[in-house]
């Protein structure tokens, strides 16, 4: 299972709902409750094996894990249903699809402004270019992981959308030279 600027997602069942703490009431940042779904051997294997290619086939995923297509099956079913699986996403190379330019910029909002935290988010990530929004704790309050074809073009996201933005009280862009992914699991 990877992430990347395009995504289709699978929500989780209702009962994924009940393992999660939401920040803004139900508006898109959430924390994950200290609660855990209980995961066996199997299901680990499942998840790594998802995590590697997740378009595998349940029959072949079956094969790897070394159970029966049907039990594999359920399983999957019930690791997105208890919301373990979050989702299944494509990994799009930005520089293929003419975005070669990346950047972590990092934003600090104004003190005032920390009661808009969780509606500045999903205005952030609504955004073209933007790959992911994430609130953080310590000399910051967002990472904001954004694409872009060219440095004019990330000028004109972070004046545009961030300093003209009377909230933000600083930012800094951050220039990614090399990205490595890293296997979760």
């Amino acid at each position: 299972m990877s992430t990347g600027s395009s995504s289709a997602r699978m929500s989780g069942g209702p009962r994924s709902q009940d393992l999660r703490t939401r920040v803004d009431g139900g508006a898109g940042l959430e924390r994950r409750a200290r609660a855990t779904v209980r995961l066996d051997g199997i299901d680990h294997r499942l998840l790594a094996a998802l995590a590697e290619d997740a378009r595998m086939p349940n029959n072949a995923l079956a094969a790897r894990v070394g159970i029966a297509p049907s039990t594999c099956l359920t399983r999957v079913r019930r690791l997105r249903d208890e919301g373990v699986i979050r989702g299944f996403h494509a990994d799009v190379d930005p520089a293929l699809a003419g975005r070669p330019l990346q950047a972590i910029i990092a934003v600090r909002m104004q003190g005032a402004a920390r009661s808009h935290l969780p509606a500045f988010a999903r205005e952030l990530a609504r955004l073209p270019g933007v790959l992911d929004v994430y609130l953080i704790g310590g000399a910051h309050d967002f990472f904001v992981h954004v694409t872009a074809p060219d440095s004019d073009v990330l000028n004109d996201f972070v004046i545009e959308n961030l300093s003209a933005n009377p909230g933000v009280a600083l930012t800094e862009t951050n220039l990614i030279f090399q990205h490595t992914r890293g296997g979760w699991y």
